[in-house]
């Protein structure tokens, strides 16, 4: 992952003085990086307060500036990894629409706390796709968690309800609760996560402490839509941006960021169970500038 992987700012700003031709086309190649327009816009202004006028020496002073402005952008939407844990036991709602990995999100959200000597509980309330269960349940089996389930096209929300009182009752530590992610069908959708929500606050008016949506980095722009839908049919408490291994250019956060405020819970780099790490916005700047 580079967020600037094929642009070679050296040939663009190498010895010239920054001029608002030069600034122009800066913005232009942020935008194509997929960090948003507002965001392009408000990095532009930052960059021709410090730099109009002056001669850029290489391309290293341009990458030095923007890993600065893209920490500083992204730090306030820390949220590491472990607050998801609050006490026992935590209620986690993963969303996400169908192919972003949430499954084998969940799978690792397990493993990393499993690893910590937490008890965990996986629930399988995507009751329309088989596959879906069968994965869960592998995962389950992997790592040692326990796991709950009912017939397919079973109501979603009876098998969110049974996940909340297994934890209680056994005493786990952390229960994540896998979810549909049929988008073509908003209406359907809205009303079975409506639901999964009114009969976990019928055993607790706190449940679910979390609701966690997964995001696939490499679907760009296509992400904010998936988030302006997500936010209509639940209370999201944070993200996680999967597939930031491949050929995602990653500006994609900034975009989300700065649109919704939303907090970055972790971020996943590979297939691998380790490959799923607590977001620090100051290593993930450094990782999207690399050249």
């Amino acid at each position: 992952m580079n967020l600037f992987e094929n642009f070679k700012f050296g040939d663009l700003f190498s010895k010239k003085k920054i001029d608002e031709n030069l600034l122009n086309k800066f913005e232009e190649l942020l935008i194509q990086s997929d960090v948003g327009t507002e965001t392009a816009s408000d990095l532009k202004e930052k960059f021709k307060k410090e730099k109009i006028g002056k001669e850029i020496k290489d391309e290293k002073e341009i990458f030095d500036f923007l890993g600065q402005q893209i920490s500083k952008i992204l730090s306030p939407y820390e949220k590491k990894l472990n607050n998801l844990y609050k006490n026992s036991p935590s209620i986690i709602v993963v969303a996400g629409v169908n192919g972003v990995g949430k499954t084998t999100t969940i799978g690792k959200l397990g493993k990393l706390f499993k690893d910590d000597g937490k008890k965990i509980v996986f629930g399988a309330a995507d009751t329309f796709r088989a596959a879906a269960i069968d994965q869960l349940e592998l995962w389950s089996k992997k790592i040692g968690a326990d796991f709950v389930k009912s017939d397919l096209g079973t109501d979603p929300a009876s098998v969110g309800y049974k996940t909340a009182k297994f934890a209680e009752e056994n005493k786990s530590d952390l229960a994540f609760i896998d979810t549909a992610g049929r988008l073509q069908n908003k209406k359907n959708l809205m009303e079975e996560y409506k639901k999964i929500f009114t009969v976990l606050k019928k055993i607790n008016p706190e449940y679910p402490h979390e609701t966690i949506l997964v995001l696939d980095a490499t679907t760009g722009q296509h992400a904010l839509n998936q988030v302006e839908e997500f936010k209509k049919i639940s209370n999201l408490t944070g993200l996680i941006i999967t597939k930031l291994d491949t050929s995602a250019k990653g500006g994609i956060l900034l975009a989300i960021c700065k649109k919704f405020a939303l907090p970055i819970v972790a971020i996943g780099m590979g297939e691998k169970e380790s490959d799923l790490h607590s977001f620090d916005a100051n290593q993930f700047a450094k990782i999207l500038i690399k050249n």
